[in-house]
This record gives structure tokens, C-alpha cells and sequence, in this order.
């Protein structure tokens, strides 16, 4: 899509000012809609390339001869290579734009899905699967850059909750086709359609996102990035929310990386197609995205900030339970106010860093993947030792320390 206004070395006087409102993207208007198509697209891609091999983890341990905490790796790794990305694809794309650097990245991955389809050694799968969460951190750095800096502020939460509903139903799918594969086919089948899928979700991505209006380029002088992130730190809100990310999704993906052990053992002993399709809970994720973000718009993210991490609580609570039908209850709400509290809290990140917003977004997602890489893992050690008890031990912990934090954010002042 061409934009509509001059090109960026045609307007000199406004390279530092702020978008006027007719450069803003509405809701309602068509570019809106390909905004979030192709936002929904990535943020499926991204996810789906990700998670799809959580629940390949206990056919992992069997193939390759290692234990839960060992076979989450195959998730870890690839987490804590976007997350150390996300510090260098979002200042990158800072200077030569948001959109070129989310396409490459998409392709990227996806290639390198497909090559991890094809490794004989459990060596070579966590290398290839470093190169997914590397090439993954171009477009999770970016996105939530690109429609704060594009979308009308009134619209925000609404975008930001829709493009996060991409990434709930790209989890769900990731784990629901490649949970259902592995049953009737190999783990290196299931890979190969995957990364088949990301292929065309980025084609999509590439033709539909609409050219960055209000982008204005940055210097990449490492005193410059210093500096965004000295000021980032000095913000009486942004470290709290750096710190609420890598609670929450460490509290997500320690739930969902072991559930598939307990639920494939006694008394339930399910199969892993079952255990694939529980995955469907994440539809309660892709409606409360959407949802708890535009409701953020209404009452305020302090007030739904909080309240979605009790609901979260309360979700774990009921997987405590010895009845199935609880614990998918408890999946279900569990996911519903993870997915609302990351729809505010990203959003609220755009408010509040007034500047350098590639660099603030790139924090935020770095200790997000910094949570589910380090407590995805560590949540093994508590399995082992406490099977599910353990394991609501740890999230509980997580959560309350979150819940904590999420009501010292409520009293600060506003801003933005």
C-alpha cells in the first residue's frame, strides 16, 4: 500500500514532530483493517512457530533419551534467542524502518523452521530452533512499535488487544496441529507443516501491511541507544512493567510446558492428540485480547491491569484440582487474564515511553521471552520435585509477586 503522504525527505520540518491526526490510521477505515490483518498474520506466525513444539516435549524426552527440564530446552532456547534479538532488531529498525525488518524476520523463521524439521541430532534441533527464536525477535520487537506509532491513540488498546489476539490464536494453533500431528505422524513431519504455514502467513504479512507513515529514522550512535535506555530505566513505571513481563509469561509458560506431562500420566493418561487439543482454551486468550484491551481504553489500565492477574490466580487455583474438568476450567480462565494483562500492559508501554519506542517495546518483550525462557525451564526443577504441586508452588509465587507490583503501578501518577 502506498502512503498517501509525501515521502519522508520531502518534509523536512516535520522529521521531529509529532503525527498530525490526518496521518493516523482510524478504526473503521480499510487501512485499519489491513493494519490488524496483517498484524493478526504475524503475531499467528510468530506464536505458532514458537510454541508449536510445547507439547512435542514428552515425545521429545522419550526420542532423545532426556528428562522434563532437559526437553523444555527445545522451548528455552528458542525464547532466550528472541529475547536477546529483541535488543537488536527493535534499535535496527529504529533506523531503517519497521516494516522491512518484520517481513525478513518472518521469512527467516520460517526457513529455519523447516530446517530444524530435518535434524537427526538433539544438538542440531536446539541450534536451529535458536535460529527460530533469533529470527522471531524482528517482528516481536517491532509490532508493538509500529501500531503504536501508526494507529489513532484512541484506538490503541483495541489494535494492540486484536494483534495479541493473533499471537493467542497462533499459540493455540501452534500447539493444537503439531499436538494432533505427533499422534498420527513425526515430530519432523509435524515441523515441516508448520514452517509451511509461516511461509504463507508471512507472504500475507508482506503484501497487506500497510508503509510506516509516522516512522522517522534514528541515529544507531551507541551513545544514542544508551541513552533510550538510561531514560527508559529513570521512568517511575516502565521497569515495574519489564519486570510484570517476565512474571507473567514465565507464570504462562510453565503451566503449559508441564501440563502435557501430567495429563499423559495416571489418573488421566490421555493421548497426545487430547492433550493437543486442549489447546483450544487459548480462544478465551484471542477473545479477552481484544476485550480487557478496549476495556483498558474505558476504565483505565490501572484498574483491568490488576484484576487480570486475580483472574489468572484464580485459574491456577483451579488446575490444583484432581478433576479434568477443573483443570480445563482453570486453563480456561488461566489464559483469559494472561492474555488480558499482556493486552494492557503492552499497550500501556506505548503511553508511557514518549520516546525511543523501539527500544521500550524491545525491553518489554526481552524480559517477557527472558520469563518464559528462565522460568519455562526452572518451573522442570519444581516438577520433578513436586509434580503438580510444585508447580503451583512456583506460578503462585510468580503471581503474587506480579499482583504486588501490578498495585504499586496503580497509585503511581499518570502519564501518557
Amino acid at each position: 500500500m502506498k502512503s498517501a503522504v509525501a515521502p519522508l525527505a520531502t518534509r523536512p520540518s516535520t522529521a521531529h514532530a509529532a503525527p498530525g491526526p490526518s496521518l493516523w490510521i482510524e478504526k473503521g477505515t480499510p487501512a485499519f483493517m489491513k493494519t490488524v490483518l496483517a498484524l493478526f498474520s504475524g503475531g499467528f506466525a510468530t506464536f505458532a512457530l514458537l510454541y508449536c513444539v510445547q507439547p512435542m516435549m514428552p515425545l521429545l524426552s522419550h526420542d532423545f533419551v532426556i528428562n522434563a527440564a532437559q526437553s523444555s530446552l527445545v522451548l528455552s532456547v528458542s525464547t532466550a534467542t528472541l529475547a536477546v534479538g529483541l535488543l537488536i532488531t527493535g534499535p535496527i529498525s529504529d533506523r531503517i524502518g519497521r516494516k522491512p525488518v518484520m517481513v525478513a524476520a518472518l521469512l527467516c523463521a520460517a526457513l529455519a523452521t523447516l530446517a530444524s524439521a530435518v535434524m537427526p541430532t538433539w544438538e542440531t534441533l536446539l541450534a536451529t530452533r535458536a535460529l527460530v527464536g533469533l529470527s522471531l525477535s524482528g517482528l516481536a520487537a517491532v509490532a508493538m512499535t509500529y501500531l503504536s506509532e501508526e494507529i489513532a491513540p484512541q484506538h490503541i488498546g483495541l489494535a494492540m488487544g486484536l494483534y495479541i489476539g493473533g499471537n493467542a490464536i497462533g499459540g493455540m494453533s501452534g500447539r493444537l496441529i503439531s499436538g494432533v500431528l505427533i499422534d498420527f505422524v513425526s515430530w519432523h513431519t509435524a515441523l515441516l507443516v508448520m514452517g509451511a504455514l509461516a511461509l504463507a502467513a508471512a507472504v500475507v504479512f508482506w503484501k497487506v501491511l500497510p508503509e510506516s507513515r509516522n516512522f522517522r529514522p534514528q541515529s544507531l550512535r551507541p551513545r544514542r541507544l544508551l541513552d533510550g535506555f538510561v531514560l527508559h530505566f529513570k521512568d517511575a513505571g516502565l521497569p515495574w512493567l519489564f519486570l510484570e513481563a517476565f512474571l507473567l509469561m514465565g507464570a504462562f509458560v510453565t503451566l503449559f510446558n508441564y501440563i502435557g506431562y501430567r495429563l499423559l500420566a495416571g489418573p488421566y493418561h490421555l493421548n497426545q492428540a487430547l492433550v493437543g487439543v486442549l489447546s483450544v482454551v487459548y480462544l478465551s486468550g484471542i477473545y479477552s485480547s481484544a476485550q480487557v484491551g478496549a476495556l483498558a481504553d474505558k476504565l483505565g489500565r490501572r484498574k483491568v491491569f490488576w484484576a487480570s492477574i486475580v483472574v489468572m490466580a484464580a485459574g491456577m487455583a483451579l488446575t490444583m484440582a484432581a478433576p479434568l474438568s477443573l483443570i480445563i476450567i482453570g486453563m480456561l480462565v488461566f489464559t483469559f487474564g494472561f492474555f488480558g494483562a499482556h493486552s494492557v500492559a503492552s499497550s500501556w508501554i506505548g503511553r508511557r515511553a514518549l520516546t525511543a519506542k523501539g527500544q521500550a517495546s524491545s525491553l518489554y518483550l526481552f524480559s517477557y521471552y527472558a520469563g518464559s525462557s528462565v522460568a519455562g525451564t526452572a518451573g522442570g526443577v519444581f516438577w520433578h520435585l513436586g509434580g503438580w504441586n510444585g508447580i503451583g508452588l512456583f506460578i503462585g509465587s510468580l503471581l503474587a509477586l506480579a499482583l504486588g507490583i501490578a498495585v504499586h503501578l496503580s497509585r503511581l501518577p499518570p502519564k501518557g
